[in-house]
């Protein structure tokens, strides 16, 4: 009798993402994965964990089931991934009553491989590297930066009032270069200059971040570019101060955001969002930024989200361009404190009274308490209920409900523990 086995693989290019499925051999499977990609060196699958099982359709289909909240819509063997979202579907698998063995599963040694380096990079020293050793790996970092999409930022940007703007200065702190070739310059920041008299911003602030990997060929130095009205006009200029990085937590960088700036608008880079969060948000000052999709499941966000200090934005942003300005895809968010005056979303959330809502999106766990799935909101219900992120990217903290508590719920069914969900009451 064939062996029969359950995977999660991952792509080297697409760290935000996992593929779970099932095959009667892993090495071929493996091999057809790399052969989809050429010979590429740039985009590489390996598997995160591999178990045998007594019935892998089966136990596919119950994963399907248990995660399709965190699976893509047009491609659904690709499941949303973090180092918590892993651990969640590898205490499913190995939980099942078809479980036999597990056969692989990626030691801690392999956790900063899944890290996406974004636009920015921590400093050598935070790193624990030496230059040499960076500028060794330099083309394989390269490789995993992403940009921002011009289109992205315009989609959503254009969805606020524009008096939010007027009078302001904007500062985009997360390496938004400004370069007079519009290739070498941030979108973010070529937003802000395109429509700088249409917003009537009093100022634009930008930083260029002296990584080791220069994304937009602005030289070893940090710089602040800085874009005002002047009596001569429109004028942009460039400082470089001595020992100025451009890092975000740079004592300069602080500065401005603390006395300059009144909106924060960028992209900071996902290995360090839990500082950059912290930051911004201590400081009082608007923003306006993108970060993960999952961030509203970590108990480090999701403080901030019961104390009504951020809330989602108008827009997801699925897409973003890496150095080579090829597509690659990473499950995101617009997050910010500015006012959401008409949220198009609402429309996806489904508040009824408990009995009609379909059986098959309510139930309830050990503990009794109330789960519901499909965006399904019960209008008549007064206890604390659990629901899956997708109802808060939606809107429903401004329908009336509220979180219950600052950290991400885990139910049990039938002693199983299920995907991480949020609490919320009618207030």
């Amino acid at each position: 009798m064939e062996k029969e086995f359950i995977y999660i693989v991952q792509s080297s290019r697409e760290t935000a993402n996992c593929k779970i499925g099932k095959t009667i051999d892993l090495d071929r499977r493996l091999k057809e994965y790399n052969n989809m990609t050429g010979k590429s060196k740039d985009n590489v699958y390996s598997y995160l964990f591999t178990c045998e099982l007594k019935d892998m359709a089966e136990v596919e289909n119950d994963i399907k089931g248990e995660f399709r909240r965190l699976r893509e819509q047009k491609s659904r063997e690709i499941y949303f991934y973090n180092s918590e979202l892993f651990e969640d579907y590898v205490k499913f698998i190995k939980s099942h009553k078809l479980f036999v063995k597990e056969i692989f599963i990626k030691t801690e040694d392999k956790k900063e491989e899944t890290k996406i380096i974004k636009k920015t990079t921590p400093s050598l020293e935070e790193r624990g590297v030496t230059r040499k050793e960076l500028l060794q790996k330099a083309q394989r970092v390269k490789n995993d930066e992403f940009y921002t999409r011009y289109e992205d930022i315009e989609k959503e940007l254009s969805m606020y009032d524009k008096e939010i703007w007027k009078d302001k200065v904007v500062f985009c702190n997360c390496d938004d270069a400004v370069d007079d070739n519009e290739k070498n310059t941030s979108n973010f920041a070529l937003y802000f200059l395109r429509n700088f008299k249409e917003l009537e911003l009093k100022k634009l602030i930008c930083t260029h971040y002296s990584s080791a990997v220069d994304l937009f060929n602005q030289g070893p130095k940090g710089y602040v570019y800085t874009y005002e009205f002047t009596k001569n006009g429109y004028e942009g200029k460039k400082d470089y101060p001595k020992n100025y990085n451009g890092s975000f937590d740079a004592p300069l960088s602080i500065k401005i955001l603390k006395e300059e700036a009144d909106i924060v608008c960028t992209n900071p880079p996902f290995s360090r969002a839990k500082d950059y969060w912290k930051l911004v948000i201590e400081s009082g000052k608007k923003f306006l930024i993108i970060s993960g999709q999952v961030n509203i499941l970590t108990t480090a966000y999701l403080t901030y989200f019961y104390n009504n200090k951020v809330w989602t934005g108008y827009n997801r942003v699925d897409w973003f361009l890496n150095p080579k300005k090829e597509i690659v895809s990473n499950p995101c968010f617009w997050y910010t404190n500015l006012e959401i005056e008409k949220r198009h979303r609402h429309k996806h959330l489904k508040i009824v009274p408990l009995k009609e809502i379909p059986e098959k999106y309510r139930k309830y766990d050990d503990n009794k308490m109330l789960l519901v799935d499909e965006c399904y909101i019960p209008s008549d219900y007064k206890k604390p209920f659990a629901v899956s992120t997708h109802s808060i990217f939606n809107g429903l903290l401004e329908k009336g409900y509220k979180l219950v508590q600052d950290k991400e719920y885990y139910s049990y069914i039938n002693g199983q523990r299920k995907f991480a969900r949020v609490l919320v009451q009618k207030m």
